[in-house]
């Protein structure tokens, strides 16, 4: 390996290596330093330079690979893609390693959520109030059988986003799918019966205030709501890393 390759890897060397792996080629990509059509340096070369396993460096290439942004060639090693420049924004499985992923995650729904509320209370009907009830409804019940209602956290928030009127929120969480509710994180399987209870009646706490705001029409009061319901989300997610030392 060269210097000039050596130097690819000289800011991934974080406590989160897998995506700081992913990140540092990512940023080469996009800023010309690694060309179309290069090849990269082997898997080998990549874990001396860099200190992590084969595993890391594998599903660090797997990200780019899902992104498009390079092609491999049996044989012949791993090439920058020709074309590339993502044409769409993307948020895949191997994107959230880590809690501090979930974190940044997390600070693109406060964004897109917060404004969401707003123009659902001005702007919902009938028919998505009653959606959104279902979709409590449905949360309300995985939640109180124990598991991590994932999916039906997703087609909760999913109908807020379908009641601004504006289909393009509800586009834009489509392209993501339930990964943006990374209940995996949550760890429900080592918590006791009554922290899992705790939980559950916490979680639909926030959301049920979330919906009253909104089947109220009341604007201010649905911000607030799913601001809090993000950021409490988010500290409890700290919380965890901090405890465990998962970043």
């Amino acid at each position: 390996m060269t210097d000039k390759d050596n130097a690819l890897f000289t800011t991934i060397r974080q406590p989160n290596l897998r995506s700081g792996l992913a990140d540092t080629l990512m940023a080469q990509i996009e800023s010309g330093d690694l060309k179309p059509g290069q090849r990269l340096p082997t898997e080998q070369a990549i874990m001396a330079a860099t200190g992590v396993s084969r595993t890391i460096v594998r599903e660090a290439l797997a990200t780019l690979r899902a992104k498009g942004l390079i092609t491999t060639h049996q044989g012949l090693g791993a090439f920058v893609s020709n074309d590339p420049n993502p044409r769409s924004f993307s948020i895949i499985p191997n994107d959230l390693q880590s809690i501090d992923e979930v974190l940044r995650v997390l600070e693109l729904r406060m964004g897109v959520e917060y404004e969401a509320a707003g123009l659902a209370a001005l702007r919902r009907t009938p028919e998505d109030v009653e959606r959104m009830q279902d979709r409590l409804h449905a949360l309300d019940k995985a939640l109180e059988k124990g598991g991590y209602g994932a999916q039906e956290d997703y087609a909760f928030h999913r109908s807020i986003l379908v009641a601004t009127q504006n289909s393009y929120y509800s586009r834009l969480f489509d392209t993501f799918g339930d990964i943006m509710v990374p209940r995996q994180w949550a760890r429900l399987d080592k918590m006791t019966a009554f922290e899992r209870k705790r939980h559950a009646a916490r979680m639909r706490r926030e959301h049920h205030a979330i919906f009253a705001a909104i089947r109220d029409g009341n604007e201010a009061a649905a911000r607030r709501a799913i601001r809090s319901h993000l950021s409490k989300s988010a500290a409890r997610f700290e919380e965890l890393r901090d405890a465990t030392n998962l970043s």
